[in-house]
């Protein structure tokens, strides 16, 4: 049993999907129709862009979702999974690439989920931070003894490596206290804002809407979603998973050993970097992962 994974926002680098645009057809006409949808020239950035441009969320999401979406129509033939699952943004590219949703309709929620985090970013200082070697216990009890500030655990990434997310206050607060308490690392992200947190909340209502408003139908096979880490195939659990995910906790430490409890031993990362490989391989030794940037390499 084989399964697929997605990684998120992160993965980026100049020069992400060129092979495959200029090595495939089909790759071509989707960048294409990309380019149509956003209005504006991603492929040119992606291309030839700076690391700059590319770290911008509103350039970083849809081309993400762009190179691990248009990755997997060109390897259609050899694309059977047994499970899907994403980190984070990965989710959407899950969907897609999964026949849930379709192309235009991920690319597009994928677009309006990048402009209102952003949105939502830059309403209230906020940022992350990466938190290892303590037990997820106690992570989520410093971060719930914080009660005058937004901190709360938001990425669980595998064994001691938890993110927390929170307001700029919040997350100082709980770096303090989680290294009195035994953390080797309490270290600050340099991201926009604090992502999967309550924070997020005027986003998720935003993309609400636009997620209601697209159909979603049964996909291949079942996707194990961040929110509940569990596998679903019905198309409206999945849709209300996917509405409560910009303000709910990444788990996908328990969804790669729920889903390796079900069966799977090998899972092939699809996008640009391997970090969903490290993530994979600390959490279970015995995994086996392959990541795959571009088709030549498959």
């Amino acid at each position: 049993m084989k399964a697929y994974v997605f990684p998120g926002q992160g993965a980026q680098y100049v020069g992400m999907g060129k092979s495959l645009y200029d090595n495939h057809s089909i790759a071509r006409d989707l960048f294409k129709k990309a380019n149509n949808i956003l209005d504006f020239d991603i492929t040119k950035v992606m291309f030839e862009g700076t690391e700059e441009e590319l770290r911008q969320t509103k350039i970083t999401q849809p081309a993400i979702f762009l190179h691990s979406v248009i990755l997997a129509r060109v390897m259609e033939d050899d694309f059977k999974p047994d499970m899907v699952a994403g980190h984070s943004l990965g989710e959407f590219s899950a969907l897609t690439a999964n026949k849930v949703l379709a192309f235009e309709d991920g690319l597009r929620l994928v677009s309006k989920r990048a402009l209102a985090m952003q949105k939502a970013c830059e309403l209230t200082p906020s940022t992350m931070a990466a938190i290892t070697n303590l037990d997820d216990a106690v992570v989520e009890k410093i971060c719930a003894d914080i009660t005058d500030e937004v901190v709360v655990p938001a990425n669980y990434n595998c064994h001691h490596q938890l993110v927390i997310s929170g307001s700029v206050k919040g997350i100082e607060l709980a770096c303090a206290k989680l290294k009195e308490a035994g953390a080797k690392r309490a270290m600050p992200l340099n991201v926009s804002g604090a992502f999967h947190s309550p924070l997020m909340e005027p986003a998720r209502q935003e993309l609400e809407k636009a997620i209601n408003d697209t159909k979603f139908v049964s996909g291949i096979c079942p996707i194990y979603q961040n929110v509940t880490a569990q596998p679903v195939s019905n198309p409206e659990i999945i849709r209300k998973n996917l509405i409560a995910q910009l303000t709910s906790p990444v788990r996908w430490a328990q969804s790669v050993k729920n889903m390796m409890d079900n069966g799977i031993k090998d899972f092939t990362e699809l996008g640009p970097g391997k970090v969903l490989q490290g993530l994979i391989q600390k959490i279970d030794g015995n995994a086996t992962v392959v990541s795959i940037d571009t088709i030549d390499t498959f």
